[in-house]
């Protein structure tokens, strides 16, 4: 074996461990970026990421482009890295295989985009010139997000690229851009949501000039958290439904923001905003996976991804188990012990005009319920 073979194998080894954690990467979320250097500027971003339970995150990004100079044609695209910790083949049509839905419109015109698979030799930074797929190809031996090529014994990422030509007005022009893509997860986090930001520096004035990030769970409830440094710049509040945070101080990570949302919005809004790190959303069963006094539902989530694996089933309380989808909707207890149980658990939003319904119950809470009540008549 080669001695530079060997060393990036090594390197491959390590990057391995610091960016899977035992963890499983489907995709990230992105900016659309010029893929050449360019005069037009982002003067206005609304990213809107929706939290579902299906195991998706549905991205509606409203940009708003200012072209001082006179009318251009412009080449624009969006990178997604290759899945990690997975066993997915290459998609040699440059598809990413977990981004569904994928749709750019400029000034209310649908634009028609081209897939390709790319380098990507850094996290922020991707070379949109498509890679030879008869030279470059996935080995049994290495990772599955890398490519090698046979015959100089090298290895490089890859990603996959959707780019299309997007005409610029003199002016203002309006670009909205949607897509879903699949939650990824962990050891210790039933999902995580990465999001580029930092590429939105590419554009001509390095900067989003008015930024607004809403954070929402549609017709449903998340417990989430992020590192929020990024946003020192302005608070975050909450601009629809029902929801309540709090800051958190997480050993070797700093100050997080920890965000409960029942059908509701978490919204920042700045303006000069300079991207210098990206975003990741992760549930907050991370905070308390490995905290042997945390409490039966210390973090609950609706969607099929979440298992309450952190609790052995001797300290499983089935009463509790059984209210659980109740509480998450805001059920007020009656019963003195449920009530003063469920009041100590940061996530509960009590709703004293919400009428206990299970219409909306999802599979998972059913399977939770009738499980419990198993174990109850034994």
């Amino acid at each position: 074996m080669k001695i530079r073979w060997f060393l990036l194998s090594v390197l491959c080894l390590f990057a391995v461990v610091a960016k899977g954690n035992d963890g499983v990467v489907f995709v990230n979320g992105n900016q659309l970026v010029p893929i050449k250097e360019t005069d037009i500027s982002v003067a206005k971003e609304v990213l809107t990421i929706n939290i579902g339970d299906d195991g998706f995150a549905n991205i509606d990004v409203q940009y708003e482009f200012m072209n001082h100079g006179k009318a251009k044609t412009v080449e624009m695209g969006f990178e997604a890295d290759a899945p990690y910790n997975l066993e997915d083949k290459l998609n040699k049509e440059g598809k990413h295989p977990y981004i569904y839905d994928f749709t750019v419109t400029m000034n209310g015109t649908p634009l028609t985009y081209k897939n390709a698979v790319v380098n990507a030799p850094g996290i922020d930074e991707v070379d949109f010139a498509p890679i030879d797929l008869n030279q470059w190809k996935v080995a049994d031996d290495i990772a599955l997000h890398l490519v090698r090529d046979a015959k100089t014994d090298s290895i490089m990422p890859f990603a996959y690229a959707y780019y299309f030509t997007a005409s610029f007005k003199e002016g203002i022009n309006k670009v909205h851009h949607t897509y879903r893509y699949r939650l990824s997860y962990g050891v210790g986090r039933t999902f995580e949501i990465p999001y580029w930001l930092k590429p939105a520096m590419r554009w001509a004035n390095r900067q989003i000039d008015d930024f607004t990030l809403r954070i929402k769970a549609e017709n449903t409830a998340k417990h989430f958290c992020f590192a929020d440094s990024l946003f020192a710049a302005a608070s975050f509040k909450i601009a629809e439904g029902t929801g309540k945070m709090h800051k958190v101080n997480r050993p070797y990570d700093g100050e997080w923001l920890e965000v409960s949302l029942r059908n509701g919005t978490l919204e920042w809004h700045s303006t000069n905003f300079v991207p210098r790190a990206n975003l990741l959303i992760v549930s907050a069963d991370v905070m308390y996976s490995f905290n042997e006094q945390a409490v039966l539902g210390s973090f609950y989530d609706r969607s099929d991804q979440y298992r309450m694996w952190q609790f052995d089933d001797k300290k499983k309380d089935t009463r509790i188990l059984r209210n659980l989808p109740y509480a998450h909707r805001g059920y007020v207890f009656k019963n003195k012990r449920l009530n003063t149980y469920f009041n100590k658990l940061w996530w509960y939003m009590p709703d004293a005009s919400w009428k206990a319904s299970s219409s909306d119950f999802t599979p998972r809470e059913w399977k939770l319920i009738r499980e419990a009540t198993k174990k109850r008549k034994r």
